[in-house]
C-alpha cells in the first residue's frame, strides 16, 4: 500500500460527499490544547501527586486523518506525516502483540495463570495469582499492586464517559478477577511487562520486525516507556513500554503508519499474501467481553450498532484520548485514521463516509 498524491477518485466512494466528511473532520477539531504535557500537569487525568509524568510527552500538532478504500488512498486532510503522541491506541498494539505472542506459542492459552509464565513477583497471591492473559487483554484482571511508581488505585472508579471531569482514584474493594471491567492503564502496563516477559527482548523490536517492516511502514515511529519502567532481561537493561500517554510515553506516529495497521487487521491480519497475524487472533480481538459488548481484547467494538450507531456492527477502532482514531469497517472495505478529532465527532464522520460510499 503507497500513500501518493490523490490522482483520481477511487470507485466506490461519491466525490463530493467524500469531501464533505473530510470537511467535518476537519472542523470538529479536539479541545485539547496543543501542549500536552501541560495538559496533563494541569490534572486531565488526574490531580497531583498520581499525575506526576514519567515518561516524554511531546506538544501536538494541527488535526489530520486519511481515509483509504479496499487499500486505496481515498482522501487525506492535513498532515498525516506529522508524528504525534497517540495514547491508548498504544493498548490495542499490546493485543497485535499478544497474538504474536500466541502465534509463536510462547502464551499457549489465555485462559491460564500469568503466574505460570511470568515470575517476577506480580502475579502471586489469591488475587494477582488467579488473573490469566484474557482478563489482562480485557480489562478484567482487577490487579493489584504498585508498577513503576503508579498505583492501581490511581485508575479505580475511573469512567472514560466523565474523562477529564470525573472523580477517580477511589480504593474501592476489589472484585475477582474476570468479574469487574475497569480501564486502568497500570493493569494494561502491568500485561506488557508481562508480554516483555515473554518475548524476552524489547516490544518495540517485535513490533517492527514482526508488523511494521512486513507492512513497508516508516521509521518514523517509535514507542517508549517511562523512566521509571527500565527492567534487566536475559542481562539486558529494556524499557517496558506504556499502554498509552497517561503518564508520557507510549507510541508516536503517524496516520500514514496508523492506517497500514489498521489496513492490515482489516485483511485478517494478512499482508501481500503473508499472514503476520495467526488465523483467527483478529476475530478473537473482535469478540465482545462479556462484561462490556462494547470491548473486545484491547479494541473497542460496535456491538448492536450501540456505540457508533452510524458504522456496522462489525466496525471497530483504536481509540486514544484527544481524538486520536483508527476506524475499521469491514463491511465498506474501509480504513479512516482521524488525528486529534473531537471524540463527539466520530458518529457523525462515520455517518458521512457511510453516505459517500456508492
Amino acid at each position: 500500500m503507497t500513500l501518493p498524491p490523490i490522482p483520481e477518485p477511487v470507485p466506490g466512494f461519491d466525490p463530493a460527499a467524500l469531501q464533505a466528511a473530510v470537511e467535518f473532520a476537519a472542523a470538529h477539531e479536539t479541545p485539547w490544547p496543543r501542549d500536552l504535557k501541560a495538559h496533563i500537569e494541569a490534572g486531565y487525568f488526574e490531580g497531583p501527586p498520581d499525575n506526576a509524568i514519567l515518561g516524554r510527552t511531546a506538544p501536538r500538532g494541527a488535526p489530520n486523518g486519511l481515509v483509504l478504500r479496499h487499500g486505496r488512498l481515498a482522501a487525506r486532510w492535513g498532515d498525516t506525516r506529522q508524528v504525534d503522541m497517540t495514547f491508548s491506541v498504544a493498548k490495542s498494539y499490546l493485543a497485535i502483540l499478544a497474538g504474536l505472542a500466541v502465534g509463536d506459542g510462547l502464551i499457549p492459552d489465555l485462559d491460564a495463570p500469568v503466574r505460570t509464565l511470568v515470575a517476577d513477583g506480580g502475579f502471586e497471591g489469591a488475587q494477582n495469582g488467579a488473573i490469566t492473559w484474557r482478563h489482562l487483554l480485557q480489562n478484567t484482571s482487577e490487579w493489584e499492586g504498585e508498577l513503576f511508581g503508579k498505583s492501581d488505585v490511581i485508575d479505580r472508579g475511573r469512567s472514560l464517559a466523565v474523562e477529564g471531569r470525573g472523580r477517580k482514584g477511589l480504593p474501592r474493594p476489589l472484585q475477582p478477577p474476570g468479574s469487574y471491567w475497569e480501564y486502568n492503564d497500570v493493569r494494561v502496563n502491568r500485561l506488557s511487562l508481562a508480554l516483555l516477559r515473554v518475548f524476552g527482548r524489547a516490544l518495540p523490536e517485535v513490533f517492527a520486525e514482526r508488523i511494521m517492516r512486513p507492512i513497508g511502514a516508516s521509521d518514523d515511529w517509535r514507542w517508549e516507556g517511562y523512566e521509571t519502567s527500565w527492567v534487566e532481561i536475559g542481562g539486558r537493561r529494556v524499557q517496558s513500554v506504556s499502554g498509552g500517554g497517561h503518564w508520557g510515553g507510549g507510541v508516536f506516529i503517524h496516520a500514514e503508519d496508523q492506517a497500514r495497521i489498521g489496513q492490515l487487521c482489516l485483511q485478517d491480519g494478512v499482508w501481500e499474501r503473508r499472514r503476520l497475524l495467526p488465523a483467527g487472533w483478529v476475530a478473537q480481538c473482535r469478540t465482545p467481553c462479556a462484561l462490556n459488548p462494547h470491548y473486545g481484547l484491547l479494541w473497542w467494538l460496535n456491538t448492536g450498532r450501540t456505540r457508533w450507531p452510524a458504522a456496522s456492527a462489525a466496525s471497530f477502532c483504536f481509540s486514544g484520548a484527544g481524538g486520536n482514531i483508527t476506524w475499521v469497517e469491514p463491511e465498506g472495505g474501509v480504513v479512516a485514521v482521524l488525528r486529534w478529532v473531537d471524540p463527539t465527532a466520530l458518529n457523525g464522520f462515520m455517518e458521512r463516509v457511510g453516505a459517500a460510499l456508492a
